[in-house]
């Protein structure tokens, strides 16, 4: 029996918004060490790849831009329809600019890619590898951008070989032989070492530190 998953985590940022703008509204991630990741048990759901991606929009005081990375591998366990573990891995080099003004996006793509951002030369893969998903969340639903989040997603977030903790709210609905899940967040781009441009003395040319960020996976099992 074939058994098909869908797994959102909607919204990336590394990009820039206009200057009457704030940061992209979402919920803040928790950051912090590096946590444990004890081994998964459950059936292994893999990623279909062509419709997996990740997103991301992050902002400067003149403009923002969108974009996304395509999953090079991806897998989910679940177990008596509860998400058990998970490791995701973002082929950096997919690196893809979405903006609706198409002018500069080779060079900003090329400029994403050096080692001013994320020198995918150097690191050409990230990864998100979770390591709980719990039923509720922590904050009230007064603090939450997302009202109806059902569950709190935490698991190590690895950019540019800097590994670190994240733990967000989602959206995830267990229905039959499907999951469904979708979460909005925001991280700080700095813990992970990408710091270019994070200084407000540089006007115009400040890039803003937030970044929304996002994962949209649909994978699937035999069996």
């Amino acid at each position: 029996m074939k058994r098909n998953l869908l797994f959102s985590f909607l919204g990336i940022g590394a990009g820039l918004l206009a200057s009457c703008q704030s940061d992209p509204k979402a919920d803040k991630a928790q950051t912090g060490a590096a946590v444990k990741i004890e081994a998964s048990s459950g059936h292994q759901y893999q990623a279909d790849l062509n419709q997996s991606r990740v997103e991301w929009t992050g902002s400067k005081p003149i403009g923002k831009h969108h974009g996304s990375f395509n999953l090079q591998t991806g897998s989910l366990s679940l177990q008596d329809g509860n998400i058990t573990g998970g490791l995701f891995v973002m082929d950096m080099n997919s690196l893809n600019v979405l903006d609706e003004d198409t002018n500069g996006i080779f060079k900003l793509s090329g400029h994403l890619m050096s080692n001013d951002f994320f020198d995918v030369a150097a690191y050409p893969t990230a990864r998100f590898e979770i390591s709980s998903v719990t039923p509720g969340v922590t904050a009230s639903s007064d603090e939450l951008v997302m009202k109806d989040a059902t569950h709190t997603v935490t698991g190590n977030l690895t950019l540019k070989g800097v590994t670190k903790s994240i733990s967000f709210p989602a959206r995830i609905s267990v229905e039959h032989n499907q999951v469904m899940a979708q979460a909005n967040f925001n991280i700080d781009r700095t813990n992970w070492g990408l710091v270019y441009g994070n200084d407000k003395s540089l006007g115009d040319k400040f890039i803003r530190p937030t970044v929304n960020i996002g994962l949209q996976l649909v994978a699937q099992v035999n069996g």
